[in-house]
């Protein structure tokens, strides 16, 4: 709904029309099978809440895969389906040297392939978001390629990429960045779609449009005064100043910031053994979860417990329908998660 908003003509007029929208009508479209309690019955939100994922009903249509367990979408994109101990963590890894990872037409294009075979896929338990490229996460968007653009193609091109990263910011799983190098613009707001940020403190971050006389256009302006307040947010975008990885922690721009490695892949590391932390995890609980934090943080308090309720008993909806069944061999060291009983 987000997107859609996002790209319609006349969008802020839409933005606040959509305001008046009733939550259950909202909530019956993306989330499927969750009922409202009373207590949510005829009040009215803004839409920001609704884009934030959805939660898979028990027994629904199997996943859909492009690819196998490690495949390339084309060289600029590697996605890797872990195994073994890590069995429902998967990689992206950007991979295009030649342009600083920046984002370009195709690399949006296979982005968007990706992410959109992800989101139905119910085996993906957490996606990490990192460089194949030593020293750069992402450099933003391809000024270069954008140059050769002509004002009317301009405007599709950003919009493309903020459709991308709104559709990351929407995946139903956890998501991490794992930033080893300069994430600069575009590269900044998309680790910032993501759920958790780890970074190495040799790592360099902003949102730093400004400087070419154009403001972030990818969630930039919305996402970083959510995640570290309005005011420093505004003076970052201001000054289009770079932060490296301690300062970036300093702020809770990020989570965890590390001395990188001689490989250069310190924070991949740090997000990978996040990422096996959340693997024994309830799969159903950890979707839920996380719409009911990115849902409660867009309102007021009485109607984020109100969703809150909403999203408990959609736990115990799926555990009474035997939808997370204890398996005969399970034991409480290996899915801790299936013992206990809300």
């Amino acid at each position: 709904m987000a997107a859609a908003v996002a790209a319609a003509p006349g969008a802020l007029g839409a933005l606040h029309a959509g305001g008046a929208r009733l939550v259950a009508a909202c909530s019956a479209r993306l989330c499927p099978g969750l009922r409202l309690p009373s207590s949510l019955a005829g009040r009215r939100v803004g839409p920001a809440i609704w884009a934030q994922g959805w939660v898979p009903a028990a027994g629904g249509p199997a996943p859909k895969r492009g690819y196998s367990s490690e495949m390339k979408t084309e060289d600029e994109l590697r996605v890797r389906h872990l195994e073994e101990e890590n069995r429902g963590i998967v990689v992206l890894g950007i991979n295009r040297a030649y342009g600083k990872n920046a984002l370009s037409k195709n690399l949006i294009k296979m982005l968007s392939k990706a992410v959109d075979a992800l989101k139905s896929d119910k085996k993906v338990r957490t996606i990490i978001i990192r460089s194949e490229v030593p020293g750069i996460f992402c450099a933003g968007a391809d000024l270069k390629e954008r140059a050769k653009m002509s004002s009317s193609e301009v405007g599709p091109f950003v919009s493309k990429i903020r459709a991308v990263i709104n559709d990351i910011a929407n995946l139903p799983v956890p998501t991490i960045a794992a930033i080893d190098g300069l994430a600069l613009g575009g590269g900044l707001e998309l680790a910032l779609a993501c759920d958790i940020r780890v970074a190495a403190s040799s790592a360099k971050m902003g949102l730093v449009e400004t400087k070419l006389a154009i403001i972030p256009g990818g969630g930039g302006t919305q996402r970083l005064p959510r995640a570290i307040g309005m005011s420093l947010a505004k003076e970052l975008i201001f000054s289009a100043r770079v932060l490296d990885g301690q300062e970036a922690k300093a702020v809770g721009l990020i989570s965890h910031v590390l001395e990188q490695n001689q490989e250069g892949d310190a924070a991949y590391r740090k997000a990978l053994d996040l990422a096996r932390e959340f693997l024994p995890q309830g799969p159903v609980a950890m979707r839920v979860a996380k719409l009911a934090i990115n849902q409660g943080m867009e309102v007021d308090l009485v109607t984020g417990l109100a969703i809150e309720e909403a999203c408990y008993a959609q736990c115990r909806e799926v555990e009474e329908s035997g939808g997370e069944r204890v398996p005969a061999h399970a034991t409480w060291d290996e899915t801790p998660w299936l013992f206990l009983n809300f």
